[in-house]
């Protein structure tokens, strides 16, 4: 271990003596006797002082010792003859505090908390005074004139504490571990305490990781989540400090304790909350070269240098970040497997990075064609720290990921950055698809912190975002020649007035808060591959500056903005920026004075103060709730006390999350200043997830929220409401013997219906005898419409839908039976699928999953099992099978495949049941699209 010069490293001895972690700590040498056992050394493990007592001050040494196994604490008296000693058992009575404090209760006292209170205020060097009591032991007061060499003796002796306590006490250290989280070392286990060290509601701390859980898993499967946040500071990083001259000696064990830990207690929380908010007081702004480069390489393998695109300015970047958009267009590649041309780009890219200096990747992340690289100067890797990497695809129900986008965040000295690479929606006329991908995007990534109890950050939770990609805005002028003709004269700046992302950036539909450049380059698309000419093939595609960066935060200065002409391999030209961004570098010295500040600050307010809240409502009501229909009710909690407060929704003692799955509040969680208010989202959202149980009425729209205050009480909130069933998420079953639209059947008779698959009694008396329909009439109508419409609509079930006109559709089945079917085409396929997705029993059933999956390379026995399936799936089975035939007879037109399709529907149709889900291997799915392709590609004779 490293430490300053006159420090030794004290080897930490376990409760059975056995050697563990070394630790380096003041000047402290323990010596060892035979077999292992410790004996005191001279001079090692004592310590000089006085003693005050009746008014007069005795001098005394401190020696630590240990007989027989265990270890005492000796007082002997130097100006008495002969010398008096008394021997003291460090055993868990044994207590001792810094100050002019009083002792604390033994029973209640934790060796954490002594800790702090003896480690807590040593910045200056001016002696430490230490009050004492043992087994039939009065309180004593001793003085010692070198404080470090007290906190390092007492360190240890703290350490001999600890051990002796887990030994022999083992239940004492469970029952007040409460305690704990005062000090700012110590076990990681989560503290079932407020964050000001007093005692809260037990039960509900104690189920803080299941909540927090619940927060991550229900936020990576909800649709829509909720919008993105106000940005706000990120915690802040743990950092080795460097000791100067300028600054006061403190010992290793007290700069540990300088840094906030992230697996410490809810102090701990408090404390970066409050050491954030003062960032001004220790950070110092540095400038650092950032180079961002986007290019749509349109399934091309690099064919030459790459020197021209990333190896153009004189100085080298330290940070580089690289995106590539339709990195492979193979279909296999658009759901999610493996790509060649992964490893030749990034080989490409490693050997143009710049010459001067010398690099080191970052991360890698890619989704189908969109891959983002970002790479460090050997001499800044070290200070990039907390990186993490995420996906969205924004393709029919984000199960094709040729469009959408991939992200990297990472913490860079104390700034947190968020690079997004994106490719949109195409086509001139879809800006509207291009505005919600990108609200997707914004809505949908977000990552996890490596402290599972904070809240997952979104793009626009970080101090710097630059976002770049083909993000496939187009030039409102549809006469391409026109569009040449002002290019050649050099009229960008007219042009750029009709570029439909100048337009819904001033409109406020998308990319409202990101700046971008003077652009001053032609258009990076439409050129021939290999070519500098413009667009010659039969479709002419009007030019536009589709590849674009933008950014948003302080501090961004961006030097260049280009494209290289050069590169010929696309249809797409590269694109550049070259920025200089303030980066937060943190002074070590300031850094250190501002915690200690904060925590004594904290330690006179603890007592003193109770946290409060004060709610502007408590009871919310949502009726006719509806499948995919976000609805939302805010109200505003305020701190009305006097102290800075951390408040919670936490389950409730026989809950494991906080909420039922169709509600969330946002922020679940947060810190409030004193008179500050914060407004909270209460989303309720019915998803394939929930909508089953809503429509049995096993669950209904009721739900009590509890607000938990540390350190204070709790707020309960009342939610109520009314569900209207939906189709989308009956069984098959069901739905085959419902003549009328969903809407219309009873509720009691739906739920009886679902529980008994017996056949309803009509409230019309004709209808009385009637057998079930052969499918349900909800897909035959979202089929028929298909095979009427569709055949030849290009990119069929590879282009999403838009959200209103799904919400049409959804309405429009479970209301009517329609003659016509409402919205686009692309919005109808959509719907299929997801009506697919939301059956609560797949088409193939659950339990002849992996028959089919064993018997997918013999069509003879894939026949067979489709055989087995009750009544309504199989024929539900082959009405699908037939139409996506029929559909593959128009290819050209529609550009759908087979193994597109069978890919597709195979995740639909053929799903693994839940607890084998998160376990499907790649060749599991492969065996799945092979059944699949039996039928598509064979005849109809099963």
């Amino acid at each position: 271990p490293e430490g300053r010069p006159g420090e030794c490293a004290l080897a930490q001895w376990g409760p059975d003596g056995s050697d563990a972690s070394p630790a380096p700590v003041a000047r402290l040498v323990p010596s060892f006797g035979p077999g292992g056992a410790m004996e005191p050394a001279a001079g090692s493990r004592s310590l000089s002082g006085v003693e005050v007592t009746a008014g007069k001050k005795v001098k005394c040494e401190l020696s630590l010792v240990q007989r027989h196994g265990e270890y005492e604490l000796v007082i002997r008296s130097r100006e008495k003859e002969p010398p008096v000693q008394e021997n003291i058992p460090v055993n868990n009575r044994f207590k001792y505090v810094q100050g002019t404090q009083q002792l604390p209760d033994p029973l209640s006292s934790s060796l954490p908390e002594a800790e702090e209170t003896l480690l807590i205020d040593i910045a200056t060097n001016t002696g430490c005074k230490i009050r004492l009591q043992g087994d039939c032991t009065a309180e004593r007061l001793f003085e010692f004139p070198d404080e470090e060499q007290c906190v390092g003796f007492f360190t240890e002796v703290l350490r001999v504490q600890k051990a002796q306590t887990k030994v022999s006490f083992p239940d004492l250290v469970d029952h007040a571990s409460w305690h704990q989280v005062k000090g700012l070392s110590g076990p990681a286990e989560p503290p079932a305490a407020g964050i000001l060290g007093f005692e809260d509601n037990f039960s509900a701390m104690s189920l803080e990781k299941k909540r927090n859980l619940h927060n991550q898993q229900m936020s990576a499967r909800r649709e829509p989540p909720p919008p993105p946040l106000p940005p706000n500071r990120p915690c802040l990083r743990e950092k080795e400090a460097v000791v100067s001259k300028d600054q006061p000696k403190v010992s290793n064990t007290m700069r540990m304790l300088f840094v906030p830990n992230t697996q410490t207690g809810q102090r701990e929380g408090l404390i970066k909350h409050i050491i954030a908010k003062r960032e001004k007081e220790y950070v110092n702004i540095q400038n650092f070269r950032f180079f961002v480069g986007t290019w749509n390489v349109n399934g091309q393998s690099p064919d030459g240098n790459l020197e021209p695109w990333l190896n153009c300015d004189p100085e080298p970047p330290d940070i580089y970040c690289i995106g590539f958009q339709e990195l492979d267009l193979s279909t296999e590649a658009f759901f999610y497997f493996e790509s060649t041309k992964e490893q030749e780009w990034l080989t490409a890219v490693e050997r143009a990075l710049h010459v001067k200096a010398k690099y080191k990747k970052v991360q890698l992340v890619r989704l189908v064609g969109m891959m983002l690289l970002i790479f460090a100067r050997k001499d800044q890797f070290g200070h990039i720290q907390d990186v993490m990497a995420e996906t969205v695809g924004t393709g029919i129900m984000g199960k094709m990921g040729n469009k959408g986008g991939v992200a990297v965040r990472f913490v860079f000295h104390n700034t947190s950055f968020c690079i997004v690479n994106s490719h949109l929606a195409a086509h001139v006329e879809d800006f509207e698809r291009r505005n919600q991908d990108y609200k997707d995007i914004c809505a949908r990534m977000s990552f996890q912190t490596p402290d599972q109890s904070q809240p997952q950050l979104t793009i626009m939770k970080h101090d710097v975002v630059i976002w770049l990609g083909d993000l496939n805005y187009r030039l409102c002028l549809p006469d391409a020649n026109e569009v040449k003709a002002l290019i050649s004269n050099n009229e960008l700046q007219q042009l750029l007035t009709y570029d439909q992302l100048n337009i819904q950036r001033t409109q406020k539909t998308a990319f409202a808060d990101f700046t971008e450049g003077e652009i001053k380059f032609i258009p990076t698309y439409k050129f021939d591959s290999k070519t500098d000419r413009w667009d010659s093939s039969g479709k002419c595609r009007v030019p536009a500056w589709c590849d674009r960066i933008l950014w948003r935060g302080g501090s961004v200065n961006q030097l260049q903005y280009r494209s290289h002409m050069e590169l010929k391999t696309s249809d797409h030209k590269p694109v550049s920026s070259l920025f200089l961004i303030g980066v937060k570098v943190v002074d070590e010295r300031r850094y250190r004075k501002v915690f200690e500040d904060i925590v004594r600050m904290m330690d006179r307010m603890e007592n003193e103060f109770l946290p409060s809240l004060e709610l502007s409502r408590r009871e919310f009501s949502f009726e006719n709730v509806k499948f995919r229909q976000l609805r939302k009710e805010k109200f505003q909690i305020t701190n009305n006390g006097q102290v800075t407060c951390h408040f919670s929704f936490i389950p409730k003692l026989t809950d494991s999350q906080y909420c039922k799955p169709w509600l969330r509040a946002e922020p679940c969680e947060g810190y409030l200043e004193p008179n500050e208010t914060v407004d909270i989202s209460l989303d309720v959202y019915v998803s394939k997830d929930s909508v089953t149980l809503l429509n049995s009425g096993e669950d209904k729209i009721e739900e009590i929220l509890v607000l938990h205050l540390d350190r204070g009480k709790d707020y309960f909130l009342t939610i109520s409401g009314s569900y209207l069933p939906s189709c989308f998420g009956t069984s098959l079953e069901a739905l085959c013997w419902m003549k009328r639209p969903i809407r219309e059947v009873p509720i009691t008779k739906l739920i009886d219906l679902e529980k008994s698959l017996l056949e309803m009694v009509p409230q019309d008396s004709e209808d009385s005898g009637d057998r079930p329909l052969h499918v349900p009439k909800e897909i035959w109508i979202l089929v028929d419409h298909l095979f009427k419409n569709a055949c030849h609509q290009e990119d069929l079930f590879q282009t999403p839908g838009m959200q209103d006109e799904l919400q049409d559709i959804i309405e429009c089945l479970d209301t009517t039976i329609p003659e016509t079917i409402p919205g686009s085409n692309h919005s109808v396929a959509e719907a299929l699928l997801i009506f697919l997705e939301a059956l609560p029993e797949p088409v193939i059933c659950y339990e002849l999953y992996q028959r089919c999956l064993d018997c997918s390379q013999d069509s003879r026995l894939c026949r067979q099992v489709i055989c087995q399936l009750p009544r309504s799936h199989r024929n539900v089975f082959r009405y699908l099978m037939a139409f996506l035939r029929e559909l593959l007879k128009y290819s050209e037109d529609n550009n759908v495949s087979a193994n597109m399709l069978a890919t597709l529907f195979g995740s639909l149709l053929l799903r693994p049941p839940p607890n084998l889900l998160a376990k499907q291997t790649p060749q599991e799915r492969q065996r799945a699209i092979n059944f699949l392709l039996v039928f598509l590609l064979g005849v109809d004779d099963y």
